[in-house]
C-alpha cells in the first residue's frame, strides 16, 4: 500500500500523474512520452511495487521490472528516461542494409 509519504516522490514538473491510489500509480514521463504503471500488490512483503511500462498510450504494458519502493521505482524509470534520451547507445547492433 502506497502511503502519503511514498507519494511525495512524485514530481509534478517531471510526470504528468494520470492515476493514483493506495495500489497504483500511474505517470507518463515529460520527456520521453513513455508511460508508467507502478503496482503494489503487498506480496511477497508489503512495500513490494511491480513496475510496468509502454512507449505509447496505444501499446499494450509490458513488465519493466520490480522494486522494494515507490521512490526506488521512480529512479528506476528516471534512469531509463536517461537511456533513452542517450541514444539508447551500447546495443552492440548492427542494421543490415
Amino acid at each position: 500500500m502506497f502511503h502519503k509519504e511514498d507519494l511525495q516522490c512524485l514530481d509534478p514538473e517531471y510526470f504528468a500523474i494520470i492515476h493514483v491510489d493506495d495500489y497504483d500509480v500511474t505517470v507518463m514521463s515529460k520527456n520521453t512520452g513513455h508511460v508508467w504503471y507502478i503496482h503494489n500488490p503487498e506480496y511477497p512483503l508489503p512495500g513490494s511495487c511491480v513496475i510496468f511500462h509502454k512507449h505509447k498510450v496505444s501499446h499494450p504494458y509490458h513488465q519493466h521490472g520490480r522494486s522494494n519502493t515507490l521512490r526506488q521505482a521512480i529512479r528506476s524509470i528516471r534512469k531509463h528516461d536517461r537511456y533513452q534520451m542517450n541514444g539508447r547507445r551500447g546495443s552492440g547492433k548492427k542494421i543490415q542494409t
